[in-house]
């Protein structure tokens, strides 16, 4: 995820973006896990070296990367997406106050889950696929990848605020999908967020994305599973809930009554009703991004 604060910081992608061939180019890179220069040229019906200064214009602003490969006819520059999700601060302060914490998927406080269900870290499945016994084996806190039908996964936010200080906004980004026998692109989920009890609202998952191999998935782990997610980024502030800057619901960081001594605990569950396709959480060894939950915590200074 590219995150630009400060609007000026953010001039090279708001340069890249500006061209509509570019962004032409980014669509088929969206479309398409990854294209080389001649695939690119020909899709757009442009030379190559047209292409090649557009490309170079994306790979300066971080947003593609580009290799290099021996092909057939010879070396070829290979073009993908380095970042799936760009966010952009219109108002920025810059003195905010924030601390930020990365919890590994594995280190739940609390769960429950159903078939299909397991969890596996880096090198090895923990137990057996689709037994929830295995949920509470103290392994479970080395798990990068974690997977359930049904149920919940509930995480400790460490609260390090201090008398004087007040919450303003609380912010988490994770790689998330459904959960499918196997892997189904097609397979809706609906997944519930609350914080401390306090019901946030729900984004459905799309699918539970497979058939390609996530950039960070480790090489043992089997082709026919899911393999990555998409990253989303949660926040909860004074004008409400919002994932990826769309509101899910009313609920503002003052109706959760945070203050300095306050647990908080962050849940993510499957809902009851409507579409029940389960959920996967992706942690920094496995999926597209490398990274687990990150929980970005925001707040005043009161005098």
């Amino acid at each position: 995820m590219i995150h630009i604060k400060d609007l000026r910081s953010g001039v090279p992608i708001f340069k890249a973006l500006s061209s509509e061939i570019r962004i032409e180019i980014l669509s088929l890179l969206t479309k398409n896990r990854s294209l080389n220069l001649n695939e690119i040229a020909q899709k757009l019906n442009m030379s190559n070296g047209a292409v090649t200064m557009h490309i170079k214009k994306l790979e300066e602003s971080g947003i593609i990367d580009v290799s290099t490969a021996v092909g057939k006819h010879g070396i070829q520059k290979i073009c993908y997406l380095n970042e799936h999700l760009l966010t952009v601060e219109l108002q920025n302060n810059p003195s905010e106050n924030y601390y930020e914490y990365e919890i590994k998927v594995g280190h739940y406080c609390d769960y429950m889950a159903d078939a299909t269900c397991g969890l596996a870290t880096k090198d090895s499945i923990i137990g057996e696929f689709d037994d929830p016994r295995y949920f509470a084996d103290p392994d479970h806190m080395a798990a990068g990848i974690i997977w359930l039908t049904k149920g919940f996964l509930e995480y400790r936010i460490p609260n390090y605020l201090k008398t004087n200080q007040r919450f303003k906004e609380i912010q988490f980004i994770f790689e998330i999908g459904s959960e499918a026998p196997y892997y189904n692109n097609n397979w809706p989920s609906d997944i519930v967020f609350s914080l401390n009890n306090n019901n946030l609202g729900k984004w459905t998952s799309p699918g539970d994305f497979g058939g390609e191999k996530g950039s960070c998935t480790p090489a043992w782990w089997p082709p026919h599973l899911n393999q990555y997610g998409q990253l989303k980024l949660l926040r909860i502030n004074e004008h409400g809930t919002f994932i990826d800057g769309c509101r899910i619901s009313n609920v503002t960081i003052s109706d959760i009554t945070l203050h300095h001594k306050s647990d908080i605990k962050f849940r993510l569950a499957v809902a009851n009703e409507g579409n029940i396709g389960g959920l996967t959480l992706y942690g920094k060894n496995f999926g597209n991004y490398p990274q687990d939950i990150i929980a970005r915590i925001m707040y005043d200074v009161v005098t």
